[in-house]
């Protein structure tokens, strides 16, 4: 154990806390999809209206239902090699399911109101915060290898890092951006697409490379 303390009991396995983890992510993914509903009863020219009044909820649900399970993926392999948690990641961890079960708030601004500064810029900050919490987990993670069945090499931490970091800073940056122009906002979380195509490129090779 490098001369650290075992966690307390109290504090539990990874396992447990990531059985939690899995309930809350879930719950949130399912929560986005309430607000994609049409009225009963409607004529011809009603339906085809509501049908199209619709399709940003639709938009909201498939971007903020993208940007959650990418977190999940993430969390589940920060999790992989570790054992133990103790306090601190206990912390962290809540603090971060917290902001992903608010989510679908944020996504019904972005639904009802996504020309709107303010609702583009708090979807933002959203994603920005969650990003954040996850980006200080997995630092504190690599920074206590006592905690793992095994250390994570650091290349490998470091290039996790960098994917996190990528996201809170494209997502904080869209929320000045998006007082400017939220649809200028929106048009520059695309710049994550192609940098996490990179990081996680590099990430495969870096694992691939630790195990031979």
């Amino acid at each position: 154990m490098n001369g650290h303390q075992r966690p307390r009991d109290d504090e539990g396995s990874a396992a447990r806390f990531l059985a939690l983890s899995d309930g809350v992510f879930a719950i949130a993914m399912t929560l986005l999809a309430l607000d994609i509903t049409l009225p009963a009863g409607l004529d011809p020219a009603g339906f085809e209206r509501a049908l199209g009044d619709v399709v940003p909820n639709l938009w909201a649900y498939a971007i903020s239902f993208l940007v959650i399970a990418a977190f999940w993926r993430g969390h589940h392999e920060m999790f992989r090699s570790t054992r133990e948690v103790d306090g601190t990641v206990i912390r962290l961890g809540l603090l971060g399911l917290g902001l992903i079960a608010l989510m679908p708030f944020p996504t019904t601004l972005l639904a009802e109101y996504g020309d709107q500064p303010q609702a583009v810029a708090l979807y933002s900050g959203a994603v920005a915060a969650m990003g954040a919490a996850q980006l200080a987990l997995a630092v504190v993670l690599w920074k206590r290898p006592w905690l793992g069945r095994e250390a994570l090499p650091d290349p490998v931490a470091r290039n996790d890092v960098a994917d996190l970091a990528s996201v809170v800073l494209v997502f904080a940056v869209a929320v000045p951006l998006a007082f400017v122009s939220p649809a200028g906002a929106k048009w520059w979380w695309v710049v994550l697409i192609p940098v996490k195509a990179v990081t996680g490129n590099r990430g495969k090779r870096l694992r691939a490379a630790g195990r031979r």
